[in-house]
């Protein structure tokens, strides 16, 4: 099931006290509504009563939809920078919830799932906009790499991000935008065959794509942070 608790807050505007519902965990299976206001950007989001400034929880939630085989830890994107830290936790609190130390019946469903952990709303949003339209979130990241490759620029920076927004027969749109307003920076729209050919020919890619295998943190920005931190847990 879905669960929210009461919590106050400080309106960041006015200062007044705000009291809303937090979620901890999503069933999109059971609640399709919450899943369409996180692709809509509406989830979690509450006008102050006292200004009617509107201003965003930061995420931290499971969210499962068994439907899509989809488990997800969003986190906030201020957790970002302990991302190894976050995993180990995802870890453990998969498999309490759907793996080893699940109940049977639990098991069976986790044994389908698909484990990520996310940080920022952009980041959740993009992770259920690559399952609705079946497009690899490892070969999503490549893509990302290989724009960065051959863009003559682009604003990358601590707090910036490159996110899919939206997706057709014909183009993936990507947006820069800065992780803690969720403002957009730039936007770029990419032909799927470019997707595409990646997805078909993985092999010179394999290097880095080993960089995700077995991982729950699967975003490019892994292969920006902690890795002299990673390689020592590894070893």
């Amino acid at each position: 099931m879905s669960l929210f608790h009461p919590i106050n807050l400080v309106c960041p505007n006015c200062q007044a006290a705000v009291q809303m519902d937090a979620v901890g965990s999503v069933n999109a299976d059971r609640r399709p509504d919450l899943r369409e206001a996180i692709m809509d950007d509406s989830f979690q989001d509450v006008p102050c009563p006292s200004c009617e400034e509107s201003f965003r929880l930061q995420p931290q939630f499971n969210y499962l939809d068994a439907g899509r085989r989809q488990w997800i830890a969003a986190f906030p994107a201020a957790r970002l920078p302990d991302y190894i830290e976050a995993e180990h936790e995802v870890a453990a609190i998969f498999a309490d919830s759907y793996g080893e130390n699940a109940p049977e019946a639990a098991r069976a469903v986790g044994d389908d799932l698909d484990v990520r952990l996310t940080f920022g709303w952009p980041a959740v949003r993009e992770k259920l906009l690559a399952r609705e339209h079946d497009l690899d979130d490892v070969v999503l990241e490549l893509l990302k790499l290989d724009l960065l490759r051959r863009l003559p620029s682009s604003p990358m920076a601590v707090g910036i991000e490159l996110r899919l927004m939206l997706a057709s027969d014909a183009f993936l749109t990507f947006v820069w935008m800065n992780s803690a307003t969720e403002g957009a920076i730039e936007e770029i729209s990419v032909p799927i065959e470019h997707y595409a050919a990646i997805a078909d020919n993985l092999t010179p890619w394999e290097k880095l794509r080993s960089r995700f295998a077995n991982k729950t943190f699967v975003d490019m920005q892994r292969l920006y942070m902690g890795e002299a931190e990673e390689s020592a847990i590894a070893s």
